[in-house]
Order: C-alpha cells, then structure tokens, then sequence
C-alpha cells in the first residue's frame, strides 16, 4: 500500500514517525501533509534509505546531482561525488549519467549513499536509442517505458519525467521564440521526438501507464520543467507556463491515484520574478512540494554560479519553495568534480538555512551562533558552523598570537576591547 493510501486512511507508517521526528513535528502533521499532496516522502522497496520530508511545513531540502557525460565516463569518480555530496549534508542525489552503461553506473551511485536518489529516465531511453538506431528520434514508446521500470527496479526514489511537453506547448514555444533557447535536455529530447515523428509526448498521452509503473515501484514523480527558462529573459514565458498549467492537472491525477508528486519549476529566474513564480507554481499545483532547479538569477557569472544560485534559492525557499537543486562552480562550463559537488550543496544548503529562517522562523542557531562570537567561544563557534571543517581550517591557516582573537582584527578586536566595560549577557 502506498504512502499516500496509508495517509489518507489514518495511518501513520514508520517514514512519517522518522520525519516527523527529525523535523520535530507531530506526526499526524506529516500524514495530514502526505494525504493531502502538500508533504512527500520519497521511498522505494528495494533499497534501504535514509527517509527524508520534502513539503510544506517542513525544512527545505537540498539536491545534489551527478553523473557521467559523454566526454567523461568515470564511475569511480561519480560515486566519490556522490558520497561526497552525502557527506557535504546533500538531502537527496540525482544520478544524471548519459556516457557509459545506465543502469550499472546507477545501481553502483545508488549502493554507495543511503539518501533517496532520483534519475531521468528518459534520458537513457533517448540515448541507447541513438547508439542502437541512429538517433534519438528512433526511441520507442516501449524503449521509453522500459527505461522507466528498469531503474525504478534498481530503487530509485524519485523521478524526473517530462509529462508537460505536450503538442501544445511545443506550439507556444515555437510562436514566441527565446532569448536563450532550450535548455532542458529532456525537454530538447523530447520536443525533437515530438517534431520529428508529428507524436503526442507519450509520457502525457500514455500517462495512465505511467502511473502504473510508479505505484508498482512506489515511486515518487517529480514533473519535470522541460520549457524551463535557460535565460533571465525568457522567465515567466508562455510555454513555461503552459508546461505548468500541464503538469499541475496530471499532478492533482496522480495524487488522487495515490502516487507521491513534486512538481519541478524554472531555471533562471530575476529576483522581482521569483516570489511571483513560487506563488504561482504552488497555488496551481494545491502546494504540492516545490523543486525549484536553481533559480539562477543572472546569466554572466559563469565559474560563480553557485553563488548566483544560492541568491536566488535563498529567496525562493523564503517565499516557500520546498526543494533546492544545487549548481556547481562548473554549472555552464564542464563536468563537475568532486570539490566542485562539495562547494554546490554547501551554497544550496546556505540558501536553504536562511530561506528556512523566513519561512519557519527558525534562527536558534543563528542566535546562538552570535552568542558564541559575543563570548569569543571559539568551539562552540565551529560546533554551530554549517561547515565546522572548512571554518577551522581557514583560522588554523592564519592563528593569531593571541588566541582569543582572529587576525582580522588581532590587538584590536572589539569584543575584547568593551568586555571589561560591558555585561552584554541576554
């Protein structure tokens, strides 16, 4: 029985007793979220996992993804990537590859970690049948569905399918043009496929069958924002929206069908477009759980666009995005690294803590945080650091002679200046 069945009885399972619990919460509140759509936990009978809440409600999330690339088939590399990603506090890990064997790469990612880990299937479908036909316009509705099962067998938790490209959307985005293209590999996939072959998408038109393959593998659909912006100025455009407005329908069908849904939404995205976007994603979709991929908020710091990515994820967790995919250093460049997974989630995961302290109120640690510089205790100051290592290996790099002090100010430090004049205790 799934999650949502079990909610929607009254059941509260084992994965709503651990959310709950970790996001300290009642329980009934985690299964008033999941009957509802407004709450997912994504799960899978095939491998053991960390359980992780995704919704409104709840602490916002952050996504790591990785994977080969035609150019650079290293395995090895990409599972040292993904347990560094669990290391770094990733909540969730994408497996992305499109270079190399699909299916063992993602079974080795998905033995290496225990967080949830998401794929986009239709990626390997589009891709062997390029290496099998020639190119990806030959894929089969088959292929595709197959693709599908075959690595929900593998436990992969959640999935990102690309069910609001249909006949109609592809017509808006011809009518109007873009600034920046499509950057959606998905998206580009299918809307050739569907050009090519005068087809209805068949994740839309066949998405019954789709749902019959979630639910027999309890996985969680992710609606994939194949039309999402690949510019600041193509943000909050007609076939964007028509995508949405697609998604949001088959969102509301899969739910009453009991089936976990997340609804993706836009890449780049301005600042003064960003809350517009979250209310809009979340009153069409009935605050179903919000994956927002970035937003990048500009389009010309390429090597920093982990910073211009967590401007923009900060923002939009605040106004109530529930789920932060993360950028690399390298997002626009090349093949993330190791390092450069480490330096994402720990930018996304910024974005997400302060989003958290608008929309939760959660600031304890902040304020405890400003105690401990207040005091100049040191440790305590690493212990509450989202980042302890890197915090002490940066003051380990440059001590001070005096060690209550940093070398920023050194002789000079101010709290040390009026401590004996002032009780600032409170």
């Amino acid at each position: 029985m799934s999650l949502v069945k079990e909610a929607k009885n009254g059941k509260i399972t084992e994965e709503m007793q651990t959310v709950a619990k970790i996001e300290g919460v009642e329980p009934d509140f985690v299964r008033r979220g999941i009957a509802s759509g407004r709450i997912v936990i994504p799960v899978t009978p095939y491998r053991d996992i960390k359980f992780c809440g995704i919704g409104k409600g709840l602490t916002t999330k952050v996504n790591a993804s990785i994977g080969t690339s035609s150019d650079i088939v290293d395995v090895d590399l990409e599972i040292e990537k993904a347990k560094v990603a669990e290391a770094a506090g990733a909540d969730t890990l994408m497996e992305l590859s499109t270079g190399g064997d699909f299916l063992d790469i993602r079974k080795r990612v998905a033995d290496a970690v225990s967080l949830s880990v998401g794929c986009v299937p239709l990626y390997q479908a589009f891709i062997e049948a390029a290496r099998k036909h020639g190119s990806v316009v030959h894929m089969t509705e088959d292929e595709l569905f197959k693709a599908t099962a075959d690595q929900a067998k593998l436990g992969s938790n959640f999935m990102a399918i690309h069910t609001g490209i249909n006949l109609i959307t592809v017509e808006r985005l011809r009518r109007q043009g873009r600034y920046g293209g499509l950057c959606s590999r998905g998206g580009a996939f299918m809307t050739a496929w569907m050009i090519h072959n005068e087809k209805e998408n068949p994740l839309y038109s066949e998405f019954d069958y789709l749902l019959e393959i979630m639910k027999e593998h309890e996985v969680t659909l992710s609606m994939g924002n194949g039309m999402r912006a690949p510019a600041v100025h193509d943000a909050t455009d007609r076939a964007q929206i028509q995508e949405l407005i697609m998604n949001a329908e088959l969102a509301d069908q899969a739910h009453d069908e009991n089936v976990q849904v997340i609804v993706e939404g836009p890449g780049h995205v301005p600042i003064d477009e960003i809350e517009t976007n979250v209310t809009l994603m979340k009153r069409m979709t009935n605050n179903k759980p919000f994956y927002v991929l970035g937003p990048l908020v500009c389009d010309i710091a390429p090597g920093y666009d982990h910073i211009v990515t967590a401007i923009g994820a900060a923002i939009s967790s605040a106004k109530g995005c529930d789920f932060l995919c993360y950028v690399t250093p390298a997002e626009h460049l090349a093949l993330p690294n190791a390092e450069d997974v480490r330096v994402g989630v720990m930018a996304s995961r910024i974005a997400a803590h302060i989003g958290d302290m608008i929309k939760l109120g959660k600031r304890d640690q902040d304020l405890e945080m400003g105690r401990a510089r207040r005091d100049l205790d040191w440790d305590k100051m690493y212990d509450l650091a989202i980042d302890p290592e890197y915090a002490k290996q940066i003051r380990s790099s440059r001590l001070p002679d005096d060690k209550e002090a940093c070398t920023m100010c050194g002789d000079y430090c101010a709290l040390k200046i009026v401590k004996e004049s002032f009780n600032f205790t409170k």
